[in-house]
């Protein structure tokens, strides 16, 4: 049986500073009981399992590092959706734990119709839950996923041990680092955004969903409500740093800026962004909607944002023709690097399987030879190898399964793909009318938003974390 003492313990813990966070929208003044409300809560149910818990424990096991991630990211969204319910917004719990669940997760969807009209503390906090998201990914993808060889992340391991007696101390260590820079990086957002022309309160609340990734924005027409070039140029670079890993940036600081330009990860990542941008700018000067000057911007920009999984728009690409929709599409997979707040299956995966797929085919010319896969000039291990393979063939089974449940649903097809896509990968709009750009989530049924919600948890936790619990097996040992 497994020992929830530990687990029940730390959620405690997270739970208080998530509580304490709820009192910020309540500095905005309007609807500030409502926030008052949900962080006594919190912090009364947080400080009950610590009291509770509070004891010398022993060091978690494997299995317990696995059910906490998911458990945490369940928890968090849980008491975070109290707000949205309690709003004037009149949401009901599954469309406020959709929202909660997006924001945590950095997906973006949204079920909210005329933000405009929302109270501005809601808007802060569904910001908020983005940020604290993107940093909450960065450490789970640097500190946990590594030790718990999740579809190949062992390649970023910070040390050989395979037990997770240091998870918790490992993750505080990384955080401390991290986080400074984090901030750092959010504040320069800020700063900039203001700069470019935006209100006060539209740059922090954008500054922290975009170098989280997240894309929730403050205005229905997202980044066309501003229709500023500046603006826009802010928002692509810094969506780029928050795909890019974050332990490079440490690197660089720490005397190492060479690792930036030589890391492959980074080098794949700009490649098939400078692609992708080629081919969507073509495809609207050969339909002739802009000139192209003005093309290129706003092919640029929602390239960046779909490639990155943030999911601001300019635009409503579904109007681009469907060759740009197939490559915004296949962009919706892809995703950033491994170790950022990016989403999707991450560029590192894509160049061991192109790695890998080259290897298999020299040693079909040549079976007597040896070729070995690399990445970074390191040799490939085949467990490295089998994991991301894993990865790859459980990643398309998931989105097909979701894909049809949304289908049996009710969905069209077209939405189904779509919805299933881009709430597995955590980019936020998908393709069509009723989901796409200019659409929300909020028609859907409870049922579809709830398998949606489920989506983006695995997705974010990278599928294996959470679908390992589905396994009598697991339970058993």
């Amino acid at each position: 049986m497994f020992d929830l003492r530990p687990l029940l313990l730390a959620l405690g813990v997270m739970l208080l500073p998530l509580g304490a966070m709820m009192l910020l929208p309540a500095l905005m003044g309007e609807g500030w009981r409502i926030f008052l409300i949900s962080s006594g809560l919190t912090l009364a149910c947080g400080s009950a399992l610590i009291l509770a818990y509070w004891d010398e424990m022993p060091p978690l096991t494997i299995p317990q590092a696995f059910l906490l991630t998911v458990l945490s990211w369940i928890s968090l969204a849980s008491f975070a959706a109290l707000p949205f319910a309690f709003s004037s917004l009149e949401l009901s719990y599954t469309d406020a734990f959709f929202e909660s669940m997006s924001g945590l997760t950095t997906t973006g969807s949204t079920v909210i119709a005329n933000l405009s009209s929302a109270p501005k503390s809601v808007l802060l906090w569904r910001a908020l839950l983005q940020w604290m998201g993107g940093i909450g990914i960065i450490v789970t993808a640097i500190a946990v996923l590594p030790m718990l060889q999740i579809g190949g992340m062992q390649l970023f391991r910070t040390e050989s041990s395979d037990s997770s007696e240091k998870i918790l101390p490992r993750a505080a260590q990384i955080a401390g680092q991290i986080s400074l820079l984090y901030a750092a990086l959010s504040l320069l957002c800020m700063a900039a955004y203001f700069l470019a022309g935006m209100s006060g309160f539209d740059s922090a609340a954008h500054a922290m969903t975009t170098i989280a990734t997240g894309g929730f924005a403050a205005h229905d027409s997202s980044f066309a409500h501003f229709d500023s070039a500046a603006i826009e140029m802010v928002a692509i670079l810094f969506m780029i740093l928050g795909s890019l890993p974050f332990v490079l940036y440490l690197s660089a600081l720490g005397g190492q800026p060479r690792r930036l330009l030589t890391d492959e990860q980074t080098r794949g990542f700009f490649g098939i962004l400078l692609a992708a941008f080629f081919l969507i700018f073509l495809a609207l000067l050969a339909r002739g909607l802009e000139d192209p000057l003005f093309a290129a911007r706003r092919a640029l920009f929602n390239t960046v944002s779909i490639m990155t999984g943030t999911g601001f728009t300019t635009a409503d690409y579904g109007l681009w023709g469907s060759f740009a929709l197939a490559i915004f599409f296949l962009l919706t997979f892809i995703g950033g690097c491994a170790g950022s707040t990016s989403c999707g299956v991450k560029i590192f995966r894509f160049l061991v399987l192109w790695r890998v797929s080259l290897r298999a085919l020299k040693q079909s010319i040549h079976p007597q030879g040896v070729f070995p896969a690399r990445y970074n000039r390191l040799p490939l291990s085949d467990s490295v190898a089998a994991s991301v393979m894993n990865f790859f063939v459980l990643y398309l089974a998931v989105w097909a399964l979701v894909s049809c449940l949304l289908i049996l649903a009710e969905m069209d097809v077209v939405s189904a793909l779509s919805a299933a896509a881009t709430s597995l990968s955590n980019v936020g709009p998908g393709l069509g009318s009723l989901i796409g750009p200019s659409g929300s989530f909020a028609p859907l049924s409870a049922p579809v938003k709830w398998i949606l919600a489920f989506a983006m948890l695995a997705g974010r936790l990278e599928l294996f974390t959470v679908l390992v619990l589905f396994a009598p097996s697991f339970w058993r040992r």
